[in-house]
């Protein structure tokens, strides 16, 4: 079972994959965490070279260093995680590709498309759930957890909000789009986030219980 997390920076998916992280290892059930960029073995540097606020690479290059590390994260990570009977969770994936590429840069969804088929060979997610947060709101949070320092990587958080506007419709847009997408409500408290996702995770047959 291939589970993602999406939405847009300062939305809550690190904090809602470790609460379920801990629900797994509670009820025994193997799994791995892992993360875009960062899940391969070359990611962490790639990490910095995409996330750092002094990169100056331009948007094709970006698109193509993600779906390398992609590439990368998927034969050594995701699919042996898969092949051992694992629950993979992982903090964004090519949903991630298409609302920040696409949408967020505006490049041509054919072309990128395209080129997300081939960095992954067709592999999606067997759900992904979708931290639905509005952008003011997030920005303003991530903003406030890069200023206390907690993580170091500010690039996105440095664009303006008109960016983080046309990557929250991206996401929307795209939630119309798979049915593997589950919207969860992110503005509540995050215990409350927790049992939505549980919710979402009970209907679509991947748990059996809270």
């Amino acid at each position: 079972m291939f589970i993602t997390f999406e939405g847009v920076e300062g939305s809550g998916k690190t904090t809602q994959i470790g609460f379920l992280a801990q629900y797994f290892f509670k009820k025994g059930i193997p799994f791995i965490v892992t993360r875009e960029p960062g899940g391969s073995p070359i990611g962490s540097e790639l990490r910095k070279l995409l996330l750092s606020e002094e990169s100056k690479i331009n948007r094709t290059t970006e698109l193509l260093l993600y779906l390398a590390e992609r590439s990368e994260h998927i034969e050594k990570v995701i699919l042996p995680a898969l092949k051992d009977g694992k629950i993979v969770l992982c903090d964004r994936f090519s949903d991630a590709t298409r609302a920040y590429q696409i949408y967020g840069r505006k490049l041509q969804r054919e072309e990128v498309e395209n080129l997300i088929y081939f960095s992954t060979n067709g592999l999606e997610p067997d759900i992904t759930l979708l931290l639905r947060l509005d952008p003011e709101r997030a920005l303003s949070r991530a903003r406030r957890r890069d200023k206390a320092n907690l993580f170091s990587e500010g690039k996105f958080e440095s664009y303006d909000l008109d960016f983080h506007r046309r990557v929250y419709e991206g996401y929307e847009l795209l939630a119309k789009e798979y049915q593997r997408i589950k919207v969860i409500d992110a503005t509540g408290e995050k215990g409350d986030v927790f049992q939505e996702i549980l919710k979402a995770l009970i209907i679509a047959g991947v748990i059996s219980e809270a």
